[in-house]
């Protein structure tokens, strides 16, 4: 199979709509070729196109920024001169000043599928300022590593956020380029916009379901995303970081496990098996111990659980992140009644409300796991009715 960046480099019929244009790339670690070249490099390298800017989303174009809200700043490339502008520093959104650098944005960024994962936000905002400024965009399509299933709340009107883009539900199952399509849909934008899609993707194939095992490499699209499995179990362990537990940032299985030096692991697991057997299948949980090297509990021994997503225990239909993290936050609070579990924290430049109800994009889950009474059925009832619309909403805008 071949990414939107492979396709555009072999085709030349596709690099003639390019031909005088000036050509920008939104672009992160994770942009290679299938050689492992940078995009930006590969793109650089073709005569035909006149590379004149690049953009850098959260954590840079070089994966310089570890941890959340550090900024990038603007800097010029060592090795081909342009101005490389960052989406996350000073500014979110593209100013008017890099908006004249060029006539058509390229985007090749490795997406995680999860709606706060802050890319989808980042080819919003450069969908905004080119309708606005009259520029084309194109991306250039990966493949979405959790593949089509969907899970998790749907983000309600005014909780928008820079980790809230539009009103999907927390694991929307779309490439980028599909996204792309559904926010000009969506937010009724005029732009020109093209997806220079995959060739040869099957986002329902097995091993991968949605990332093609065996044919090409994993790069950390951001530094605390080190493999698959971190990505399968996203859309749950995000919520993490609104919480006091620590989310494995600081090891080297960040996003893949939970834990604190104040709680009993296996009693977690008991009370979560206990509470909703169903929500954990699909998967493999155990009881480990960790001791980060930075971020929260540092230094500290971690008594935690992991969460397994390879092979032989992944089953991709079956496995429900979501409501995986959101069981494990309900059995903390049903074994610890007073544990002090929500961080209050400015989070991705929202300051006034929790971090964790910014994570979800309302209150409901944070509600749900702190109320005695609430059941697995209550959270339900209330998110499969979102699930199953966004699957239907989404269904124009899919191209595999």
């Amino acid at each position: 199979m071949k990414f939107g960046i492979d396709r555009l480099l072999a085709d030349p019929e596709l690099r003639k709509a390019l031909a005088g244009r000036r050509v920008a790339l939104l672009a992160h670690p994770a942009s290679v070729t299938e050689d492992l070249t940078h995009s930006l490099d590969a793109l650089a390298a073709c005569p035909e196109i006149k590379l004149t800017a690049a953009f850098g989303p959260q954590h840079g174009l070089r994966g310089d920024k570890q941890d959340n809200m550090m900024e990038s700043p603007d800097f010029t490339d060592p090795v081909h001169g342009i101005p490389v502008f960052s989406l996350y520093g000073e500014v979110r959104r593209p100013t008017g000043q890099s908006m004249g650098a060029f006539d058509v944005i390229l985007i090749d960024m490795q997406d995680l599928g999860c709606r706060i994962y802050t890319f989808i936000t980042t080819l919003l905002y450069v969908l905004e300022a080119a309708a606005e400024h009259g520029k084309s965009v194109w991306v250039l399509d990966r493949p979405n590593p959790a593949g089509r299933p969907v899970e998790g709340l749907t983000l309600l009107p005014g909780w928008e956020s820079f980790v809230g883009a539009g009103p999907m539900p927390m694991r929307h199952g779309m490439t980028l380029g599909e996204l792309g399509h559904w926010f000009i849909d969506h937010f009724g934008l005029d732009v020109d916009y093209r997806v220079v899609a995959m060739e040869g993707y099957d986002p329902e194939a097995a091993p991968g379901y949605g990332w093609p095992l065996g044919e090409r490499a994993w790069i950390n699209p951001s530094p605390n995303a080190p493999n698959l499995s971190m990505a399968r179990a996203y859309a749950g362990t995000v919520m993490l970081e609104g919480t006091t537990l620590s989310e494995g940032r600081g090891t080297t299985r960040p996003l893949e496990l939970f834990g604190a030096p104040d709680i009993d692991a296996r009693a977690v697991i008991g009370k979560m098996r206990a509470l909703a057997p169903q929500w954990l299948e699909g998967c493999v949980l155990r009881a480990c111990n960790f001791e980060p090297t930075f971020h929260k509990h540092v230094k500290q021994l971690c008594n935690g659980v992991q969460i397994h997503v390879e092979d032989p225990h992944y089953d991709h239909h079956a496995f429900q992140p979501w409501r995986l993290q959101a069981l494990g936050f309900k059995a903390i609070r049903q074994l610890y009644p007073d544990y002090d579990l929500w961080r209050d924290f400015p989070y991705e430049y929202v300051l006034d409300k929790l971090a964790i109800d910014v994570i979800n994009a309302s209150p409901l889950l944070r509600e749900w796991v702190d109320d005695p009474a609430a059941t697995p059925a209550d959270l339900d009832a209330i998110t499969a009715p979102e699930e199953a619309a966004w699957e239907e909403e989404r269904q124009a805008f899919l191209l595999y």
